[in-house]
């Protein structure tokens, strides 16, 4: 009986070691930069709602241009790769710095540019007229079938508050970044 005892409150305190331990290592400002960035792979609930945010407030697309832009940045989102490289912490300050690689769609618009405008004829319309969503369905059958990839580095910086690390809001440079559209 005395051993039963033993055995149960050796089993306890070893989940309660292991449940603090896994805790305190997630509790890393490297630890949340993959959190983050896997919030982008898994498609997670908070980056979809902003992914939707953004597909209604873009003026230029029209019917389904919609739902291809987002099934392209869904596509764009899950194949995100990222490698960390440094972390560093001062105090309650971090800077954690990955190396992402994702789909080249600052490529993809440069070039579609200027494919408009040396062959401004193919997006007019019957009248003659140039048709702004014809552009845009070219451009979004580009960005659907890129093969180009390119890597950025992020510097992620991280807070702590209440012990744990939180990220700071991303610059406009390091969203682009991750949106594949930084012009480098």
């Amino acid at each position: 009986m005395k051993k039963k005892i033993v055995t149960i409150l050796l089993s306890f305190t070893f989940i309660f070691i292991l449940t603090g331990c896994e805790t305190n290592l997630n509790n890393t400002p490297t630890k949340q930069a993959e959190i983050f960035l896997g919030k982008y792979q898994t498609l997670n609930d908070d980056v979809l709602s902003d992914l939707d945010k953004v597909v209604a407030e873009e003026e230029s697309f029209l019917g389904n241009q919609r739902d291809i832009y987002r099934a392209i940045m869904k596509k764009h989102y899950q194949e995100l790769e990222y490698e960390i490289k440094d972390e560093r912490i001062d105090g309650d300050k971090a800077t954690v710095t990955v190396q992402i690689e994702v789909d080249d769609y600052s490529k993809v618009i440069d070039e579609s540019k200027n494919y408009l405008l040396e062959h401004p004829d193919e997006f007019n319309d019957e009248d003659g007229n140039y048709d702004h969503s014809k552009y845009i369905d070219y451009q979004l059958t580009q960005m659907k079938n890129t093969k180009d990839r390119v890597k950025y580095i992020l510097e992620l910086t991280f807070t702590k508050r209440d012990k744990k690390w939180v990220i700071d809001k991303l610059s406009d440079e390091d969203m682009n970044k991750i949106n594949g559209i930084y012009v480098y």
